[in-house]
């Protein structure tokens, strides 16, 4: 099981009330909806393995790189010499460093790649994995991962993650009309407004899915621009065609990294803590009560 963890967290974060503090009064409520999350996940799903998958660079510069707009309109403060700071809730980025701890003092896998998002981390360990995959995700941008060969899956939180869509290809192709390796194609073709990506104008998802359906892929797309013969009316071969430098590099920008140089870790589901005295000083720190307990008793049944 790989959790895109910043999605999970932020979830968490609009999920439970910010009421929900630790004794001096910090609010914990990403932290302990995390936690209340894992827990979940774990009873009703039993992975053998976990790893939370983390942004060590949520824009990485070689996807602006390509298409200057990706996530430009999230960018809180430009850091020349690093990562931009993202654009996150004042109450939620103090919460991230605990929710690290945790995650650490339980012995829970946490991997972060310089240079990468979390989605590429979780692409390169699926890629590398030998058996059944879940990815936990509220990032539709990996549905491209879905691949019912291999056993990979996108468990999708529709209410909390006690209501998860099980993705597999025959769901994708219900909702979206392609399998799990035209998603990027889709994706690319329609664009994402919150992710800064333009897409080809004119060509919503119901287009895309239509002319991928009659193409195969984007390659075979762009072949048809060139032929007469080929199916396109003529604003959409007009709008392919001027979005030719645009399609030229999106693939590589919505396409998830499966080639990240992934460190070696334990990725087996702890029974008992790593660090049983730092985890005991932060559940006294942060007050996280029964949300720890219940993961405690949980990773240990």
């Amino acid at each position: 099981m790989l959790l895109d963890t910043a999605s999970l967290y932020f979830r968490a974060y609009f999920g439970v009330p910010e009421s929900v503090k630790a004794p001096d009064g910090t609010p914990v409520n990403a932290v302990r909806g995390l936690l209340e999350f894992i827990d979940r996940l774990v009873k009703d799903h039993h992975p053998d393995d976990l790893i939370a998958c983390m942004d060590a660079d949520w824009r990485p510069q070689w996807r602006v790189d390509l298409i200057p707009s990706y996530k430009a309109h999230r960018v809180a403060q430009e850091t020349p010499a690093g990562p931009d700071e993202e654009e996150v809730p004042d109450t939620l980025s103090p919460q991230v460093p605990v929710i690290e701890a945790v995650l650490d003092a339980l012995g829970i896998a946490r991997v972060g790649v310089e240079g990468y998002e979390a989605d590429d981390v979780i692409g390169s360990f699926t890629a590398h994995a030998t058996g059944p995959v879940d990815i936990v995700t509220g990032d539709r941008d990996l549905y491209q991962l879905v691949d019912d060969a291999r056993d990979v899956r996108v468990l999708y939180p529709l209410k909390g993650v006690g209501t998860l869509q099980l993705t597999d290809e025959a769901v994708l192709r219900e909702k979206y009309g392609v399998g799990g390796a035209g998603y990027a194609d889709l994706a690319l073709l329609r664009g994402d407004p919150s992710d800064g990506l333009p897409g080809v104008p004119g060509i919503g998802e119901k287009t895309a899915a239509k002319l991928l359906a009659e193409f195969g892929d984007l390659a075979g797309i762009m072949a048809a621009i060139d032929s007469p013969t080929a199916r396109l009316t003529p604003t959409q071969r007009k709008r392919l065609h001027e979005s030719r430098p645009y399609l030229a590099v999106a693939p590589k920008v919505v396409g998830v990294a499966l080639d990240v140089p992934l460190p070696r870790v334990d990725p087996a589901l702890p029974r008992a803590p790593r660090d049983p005295a730092a985890l005991d000083a932060l559940a006294q720190r942060w007050g996280l009560g029964g949300s720890l307990a219940r993961l405690l008793s949980t990773l240990q049944s």
